[in-house]
């Protein structure tokens, strides 16, 4: 299983809204970059992945999960870009903010730290278990 971290503005969607959405999820739409886009075709079903608050909040707060494969999005005029579907598995029992992820020197090669612009961006298997267990869970 591979792991990801979703960016989102929580004007525009919150982890709030994504847990309200349940079993049925929500879909992942509006990227628009060449290099997110890689990483959504590359996901599976079941992957699972960081829901991160961007501007506001700047934290990781929850864990998500891949429910359908990468699709077209339906927001797209250009055709070129899709998206997948995600369900919210569980909250964080604290939020892993950007800064605490920034002053660990075990996250300094995350893509987070390095490419911060990114809004769909891989996690490896020991970044995750890092920032679960900085969030109050277990890996």
């Amino acid at each position: 299983m591979a792991h990801w971290l979703y960016k989102s503005e929580p004007d525009t969607w919150s982890w709030d809204q994504q847990v309200a959405r349940g079993e049925a999820g929500e879909h992942w739409n509006g990227v628009r970059n060449y290099l997110a886009r890689k990483h959504l075709q590359a996901m599976k079903i079941g992957d699972q992945g960081f829901f991160y608050h961007s501007n506001e909040g700047k934290a990781i707060v929850g864990v998500v999960e891949v429910i359908k494969e990468y699709y077209p999005d339906h927001t797209d005029e250009t055709g070129r870009f899709g998206m997948v579907d995600l369900k919210a598995i569980k909250s964080l029992k604290r939020p892993v903010t950007l800064q605490e992820i920034k002053d660990d020197p075990r996250l300094k090669d995350m893509v987070l730290v390095n490419n911060m612009r990114l809004s769909v961006q891989p996690v490896t298997d020991a970044e995750w278990a890092i920032i679960l267990a900085l969030g109050g869970l277990e890996s």
